[in-house]
């Protein structure tokens, strides 16, 4: 019998219920600072993420999100849990962004949700996608605010009044998304919303996106 492969780099698992992932795949992920309140978007006051979108970083969270490897989750919930811990201090709850339902139903899972779940913070689902957009990898950077502006809104008999917001999703490059999602849970009296992704993507890197 064939071992497991790993997600990421198809290499033969040693040990395969240790997880989908190789520990030299994980060890090979360059880990990033956080965003302070001078390089993140209007909205969000603090942003960190495991690290940049490229190289074994992407590879794991394309086998999440394209080859339904939802046992990844975990493991990178792990790693941003490790990598955010300023933006997680203090915060009274986590908001996965949400996915369109077409689009969750297509893919059968909200990977940000996944995420969230194993953050060591209260989840709340507290955002409703209100119309589906086009995927902002597709789009140059000039159209991604207009894509998402106003799709995102509170979703009925939930209060986040006077509290600290951490947006989750998978990875962020202009912030557009986060930076809509921000706006309704600001627009609702929380005191801060702040924002945690698996990774940090430059323009650069998506314009070479295949």
């Amino acid at each position: 019998m064939l071992a497991p492969r790993c997600a990421a780099c198809q290499v033969p698992l040693d040990h395969p219920s240790a997880g989908a992932v190789c520990p030299r795949c994980w060890d090979a992920v360059v880990p990033l600072t956080p965003l302070g309140c001078c390089s993140v978007p209007p909205h969000i006051a603090l942003a960190s993420a495991i690290g940049p979108y490229e190289d074994s970083l992407k590879n794991i969270i394309h086998a999440l999100k394209y080859e339904q490897r939802r046992s990844i989750a975990r493991g990178l919930a792990q790693r941003m849990r490790a990598a955010g811990g300023e933006v997680l201090q203090g915060a009274d709850v986590v908001v996965p962004v949400p996915l369109h339902r077409a689009r969750e139903r297509e893919r059968g899972f909200n990977q940000a949700r996944e995420f969230a779940r194993h953050l060591g913070v209260r989840m709340t689902e507290a955002l409703v996608r209100t119309r589906e957009t086009a995927a902002q990898a597709d789009l140059p950077a000039t159209r991604r605010e207009v894509n998402v502006r106003g799709a995102f809104a509170l979703r009925n008999g939930i209060s986040v009044e006077g509290l600290i917001v951490v947006l989750v999703d998978d990875v962020s490059t202009t912030g557009a998304t986060l930076n809509a999602c921000a706006a309704p849970l600001l627009a609702a009296g929380a005191q801060e919303v702040r924002a945690l992704t698996a990774a940090r993507a430059s323009l650069r890197a998506t314009a070479r996106r295949p």
